[in-house]
């Protein structure tokens, strides 16, 4: 049984290869089937008999050329058609009875039906019909309404319907597997799509985390590099911080590769998500680290914020911060503010710093890094705006503005928000 079935299957994928061979061999069943049909009788005495008369030579000769015409039905069906329906009608004027060179017809009809539109096979079909039930009704010697004429009427109507009805499945199946492809396609871009921006949202956690607590680590070493041999209790301290900064990277450094590494669905996280509850703990290692600053963050009184935000806030606070610890030059201040104002929080991050010419000179200079880029994509996301350059008279100043009814944004659509250097 499988021997058959995968015979049948090669053969049928070799006549689909070559359309031309199967026609030939339609043409060549056809031609059997009207030179066996013209032997029956339908005028006989005594009813229709097979066997009492034989086609002449005319007729044998229209239903080889009919059949023949056939092998071209796909290349060119309308001119088929009009060929075997020429080929009928003058069997149909010529011959009595006359020989089922009709079948062609049908045939050629069909594929008309089933190759073209449905206001094509209602036209090209009625006319056919009309054509060929007319010639066999008024020049047949048989009354109009004996069953060969009405049989002619049947068939013509019938190869129309049929062709039209797989010209219509074959457009159903057509948009069917289109419909799956395109599904297809949008599937693999959906999750191309969302792998970048999983991609991109590693990249700014894991930028935030290394760049502040490293920052963070090298100013303390310098510390106590340079206070080693004369103050050796504040290298100590210093030592101490570098020493709580690094495990507090190496944490968050775990978590987020923990995480990429789970092959199924992620736990729940065992601690919250940073945010402005715990900016208190942030503004302590800045300032263990040198660097003295001012917090006024009138947000804590308000609702908290949604966790989007509020991450969002945190992580502009401490990119800001990690940058002026790292370019705002010695001897500097930062000042941190938060506020509510009305359906927006804004966040500022200023600075008094001589080091501005490290971080770009505005809004539209790009520096090396992607501290300011990864603050504003973060901002951006959510649907806010992000400006950030240096100030009047010295310093640089960092202003976010978030909604909070956050709505994530595309990432090739950054809204509203200012062109930024980027730094780190």
């Amino acid at each position: 049984m499988t021997t058959l079935g995968t015979g049948v299957l090669r053969i049928r994928n070799w006549l689909r290869d070559h359309p031309l061979a199967l026609d030939g061999a339609l043409a060549l069943a056809v031609f059997v089937a009207m030179f066996i049909g013209s032997f029956a009788d339908p005028n006989a005495h005594n009813g229709p008999t097979f066997g009492t008369r034989t086609p002449a030579a005319g007729s044998v000769f229209l239903m080889a050329l009919g059949a023949l015409t056939l092998v071209w039905r796909r290349r060119r069906p309308m001119a088929v058609l009009a060929a075997t329906g020429a080929l009928a009608v003058i069997e149909l004027l010529t011959a009595d009875p006359p020989a089922p060179v009709v079948m062609s017809t049908v045939i050629a009809l069909y594929t008309v039906a089933a190759r073209t539109d449905r206001p094509t096979t209602w036209r090209v079909g009625l006319l056919t019909m009309a054509v060929l039930t007319a010639a066999a009704m008024f020049f047949g010697s048989a009354p109009w309404y004996s069953q060969e004429n009405l049989g002619i009427f049947a068939w013509t109507g019938m190869a129309g319907a049929a062709g039209d009805a797989v010209r219509s499945r074959r457009a159903f199946v057509d948009a069917i597997r289109e419909r799956a492809e395109r599904a297809e396609r949008t599937r693999e871009e959906e999750a191309r799509r969302r792998v970048a921006e999983e991609r991109l949202r590693i990249a700014r956690d894991l930028h935030d985390v290394v760049a502040h607590h490293i920052a963070l680590v090298n100013v303390q070493a310098g510390v106590a590099a340079h206070v080693m041999d004369k103050r050796p209790d504040q290298a100590k301290e210093a030592l101490a911080h570098v020493r709580e900064a690094s495990r507090s990277a190496l944490n968050e450094l775990r978590a987020t590769v923990g995480l990429l590494r789970q092959s199924g669905d992620p736990t729940a996280p065992t601690e919250p998500a940073p945010g402005l509850a715990v900016l208190d703990q942030l503004v302590a290692t800045v300032r263990q680290a040198g660097l003295p600053v001012e917090v006024a963050c009138a947000a804590k009184e308000d609702p908290p914020l949604p966790a989007a935000v509020d991450l969002a806030a945190y992580r502009v606070i401490q990119e800001a911060l990690t940058n002026v610890r790292k370019h705002a030059g010695p001897g500097a201040k930062a000042e941190v503010s938060v506020v509510r104002v009305g359906a927006t929080a804004e966040v500022m991050v200023l600075d008094n710093g001589r080091g501005t010419a490290d971080r770009g000179g505005g809004d539209d200079v790009v520096g090396g890094g992607h501290g300011l880029l990864g603050m504003r994509e973060r901002v951006t996301a959510l649907g806010g705006t992000l400006t950030a350059g240096p100030r009047y008279g010295g310093g640089f100043r960092v202003h976010a503005i978030l909604p909070v009814n956050a709505r994530a944004q595309e990432p090739d659509h950054p809204g509203a928000a200012g062109r930024t250097g980027e730094n780190v």
